[in-house]
């Protein structure tokens, strides 16, 4: 049996569907994204740091890596020997490695009194003073800073000198100063007090510009409140401070032995018994005085990842050791 069926008419339509929405307004309009070149404007301001970051940075940093697995003298003629992960082998039973890492976090430890005890110590001093005296004195401790390294080890040299300045003093009071650069017990502490003091306008600088962040209102509202001075700054001052501390404690960490480096070749080039030497200074007496490229770049591979992953514990702890003023 068939059966027909008949198409609905013109007229019956529109009574069928009177309340409904035509097909073409039911159906998705799809608008086609127009390209524009405003879009690209930001990236092309950061192309070129971008560009020198990775020509100066990160390609250096791949050519150091893949070095790290020959053996070679640093002379265009010389081939080039692969010997695979031999050289990490070589660099880590090194005893001047050793020597180096202990020298470096002495180094770091003793720079923490330059960068952060004193420095809270003078800016809060500062703070005591009125007007443009207070600019006067904390340029007055940022100078040394400013001189460069040359002029620091000469004038440094000629005071801890057997006839030098602080020697005359010494010997007024009965006491013979020795050679402070050729002791092994006393050289690394000159170059500790050199690069500290040198460094310690930066510190300063820093926790100043930290405190001029802080509102005062919160120190007046404890004082209000029956607080004294000591507890303002520890209880108030000091966590609002903390991001700052935390900047400097991660500057001294990872900068502590590029510091220190200047100072080192000028002065003591890692001597007396490798006692004042450090991991820079040491890459470059593998690179440059032993031309033995495989090594250094070993060494400066394992001291890259290792500086690396202590950056990386810090940042991720520097949320929660830090208070904002928020």
């Amino acid at each position: 049996m068939f059966v027909t069926v008949s198409a609905p008419s013109a007229a019956a339509a529109p009574a069928e569907g009177a309340g409904a929405a035509p097909a073409e307004a039911s159906a998705p309009v799809v608008r086609r994204s127009r390209f524009r070149p405003q879009s690209l404007l930001p990236y092309l301001y950061v192309l070129p740091g971008t560009a020198f970051l990775i020509l100066w940075t990160y390609s250096p940093l791949a050519q150091t890596f893949g070095l790290s697995f020959y053996d070679w003298n640093l002379l265009p003629t010389s081939p080039k020997t692969f010997v695979g992960g031999s050289n990490y082998a070589e660099v880590l039973a090194l005893p001047e490695l050793h020597t180096a890492l202990l020298n470096t976090v002495v180094y770091i430890a003793a720079f923490f009194v330059f960068s952060l005890v004193l420095p809270i110590a003078i800016a809060v001093m500062s703070r005591q003073v009125r007007g443009r005296m207070r600019t006067f004195y904390q340029a007055l401790i940022f100078v040394p800073f400013l001189i460069t390294p040359v002029a620091t080890s000469a004038v440094w040299r000629w005071l801890f000198a057997e006839q030098g300045a602080f020697a005359t003093v010494l010997a007024h009071f009965g006491v013979d100063m020795p050679n402070v650069f050729r002791d092994p017990d006393l050289a690394i502490w000159a170059v500790i007090v050199i690069v500290g003091w040198q460094m310690l306008g930066f510190g300063v600088l820093v926790i100043a510009a930290g405190f001029a962040g802080i509102s005062p209102e919160y120190g007046q509202a404890a004082a209000l409140d029956g607080a004294g001075a000591g507890r303002i700054f520890g209880r108030i001052t000091l966590p609002l401070l903390s991001p700052t501390l935390v900047f400097l404690s991660l500057m001294t960490i990872l900068l502590a032995a590029q510091w220190t480096y200047p100072i080192i070749d000028l002065l003591t080039q890692g001597g007396p018994t490798n006692s004042t030497t450090n991991i820079y200074y040491l890459l470059y007496q593998f690179g440059f005085q032993n031309f033995d490229v495989g090594i250094s770049s070993a060494a400066g591979v394992i001291f890259f990842v290792g500086f690396g992953v202590i950056a990386l514990i810090f940042l991720e702890l520097q949320e929660r050791l830090s208070f904002y003023d928020n």
